[in-house]
């Protein structure tokens, strides 16, 4: 969804606050941290490590390599991670892209900032010592970080863009030749801290190519669907290891069968570029995303109404994963709006379970229902960076605990509750 584009730090107080949530966090026996690291496969429509499936539950912190640049920050990036281990959550998914933009990890194309680089390594040790993989996304369709708007600026301003339009991102030669610069410098970064390079450290989950694509200019899809091609296979030629999404919001385009896009939304969200069906059924993308906001699609609905709608959509979703995609089917962003009339906090716990559900339900069944990925959380002291989604987990107890108990349904499915109840430390005691 939109990242806020704050860049004030309000620092007053907040070491004091993140040491307090930092030290109470225990650890989570579940978790892959205690044991040397598997990387997730997945086979058909389930993920799995190490013969047992995995079930994704967890949430978007978009700002984690943003705040770990600096030292006063830091300890932010280590109080989310605990939290999350706090409820047993198990994959986290941020940006680790920064294009032209503050605290920017890409200056220019091909130029980096190794003091921005050294701060995503920081994160993707810090997860990992938290039990906690990451979803790593690589590019924004928004202008937030930079986006694909910073690519076709820079190749205008060099003389050699053949379009301004944002959509030359995806079809520019010189462009394309720029992301995939990034992309190799990026997958192949010797992490400072452990010697690892990204392409070979299972504490990444996955890679997303991008955040919400869509190609406006070709209603077709086919510009959008010869991109996820390319790079899809490229990521691939240089990591092997890594399971990859593209980082679709689920919209059914002009490919998919009639009952199919009157699941959208509205007719307008079929003429985005993208389509769903097609674009994850390239045999390069792994697992298939897809996002959740009523709030934006179904604008004077009432609470009832969007439920309805979500529960319909993403049983669709899931469908789609066991019938015609065969794989897993990942909600990498799903949040309620707190500027809805008459807005309250409960609402939001509706719309979380509702959405649990249909993915344990699914769990239960060996369905491509694979988990799901809250928008977004954020640590003490960051109302700079909070949008109407944000969320400090333990501020709401209803909703810390909602969280915690899908996190210890689905990990009794993967270990059986036998097993849950006999380790030490468990949180689901």
């Amino acid at each position: 969804m939109w990242a806020y584009n704050g860049v004030l730090y309000h620092v007053l107080g907040l070491v004091t606050c993140v040491a307090l949530i930092y030290f109470s966090f225990g650890d989570v026996e579940f978790h892959f941290k205690d044991k040397k690291a598997s990387f997730v496969g997945r086979n058909g429509t389930r993920f799995y490590v190490e013969g047992r499936a995995f079930y994704v539950n967890g949430w978007n912190s978009y700002w984690l390599m943003d705040q770990a640049v600096e030292e006063v920050t830091r300890p932010r990036v280590g109080a989310i991670f605990g939290a999350g281990a706090k409820m047993g959550l198990t994959v986290c998914r941020t940006w680790a892209f920064n294009d032209g933009y503050y605290n920017a990890l890409q200056v220019s194309p091909g130029h980096f900032d190794e003091n921005v680089f050294k701060a995503l390594d920081r994160v993707i040790v810090e997860a990992q010592k938290h039990g906690i993989r990451l979803l790593l996304s690589l590019a924004n369709n928004l202008d937030a970080y930079g986006g694909k708007t910073q690519y076709v600026k820079w190749a205008w301003e060099e003389g050699i863009g053949t379009s301004a339009s944002n959509d030359s991102f995806f079809f520019d030669p010189s462009i394309r030749g720029y992301f995939k610069t990034y992309l190799r410098t990026l997958l192949t970064r010797k992490n400072h801290l452990n010697g690892i390079e990204y392409k070979d450290d299972p504490a990444i989950f996955a890679w997303e190519l991008m955040n919400e694509p869509r190609c406006m200019s070709d209603a077709s899809g086919d510009t959008l669907q010869g991109w996820v091609e390319e790079m899809a296979a490229y990521v691939k030629s240089i990591d092997k290891n890594h399971l990859l999404t593209i980082g679709l919001e689920g919209f059914y385009g002009p490919s998919s069968p009639s009952e199919k896009q009157s699941v959208n939304p509205g007719k307008w969200f079929g003429t985005l570029g993208s389509d769903f069906i097609r674009n994850s059924k390239v045999p390069d993308i792994d697992f298939a995303s897809v996002h959740v906001y009523p709030d934006s699609w179904l604008v004077n609905a009432d609470l009832n109404e969007k439920i309805n709608y979500i529960s319909k959509w993403v049983i669709s979703h899931i469908e789609d994963g066991d019938k015609e995609l065969k794989k897993p089917v990942l909600f990498t962003e799903f949040g309620l709006s707190n500027k809805n009339k008459d807005f309250d906090h409960s609402h939001r716990d509706v719309l979380y379970k509702s959405i649990y559900d249909i993915i344990y339900d699914s769990a239960k069944k060996n369905g491509a229902g694979a988990g799901a990925l809250a928008w977004q959380f954020m640590a003490e002291d960051m109302e700079e960076y909070n949008d109407e989604f944000g969320i400090v987990p333990h501020a709401r107890p209803s909703m810390y605990v909602l969280i915690k108990e899908q996190s210890c349904r689905l990990a009794a499915l993967r270990y059986g509750p036998d097993s849950m109840k006999s380790k030490p430390g468990n949180i689901c005691e």
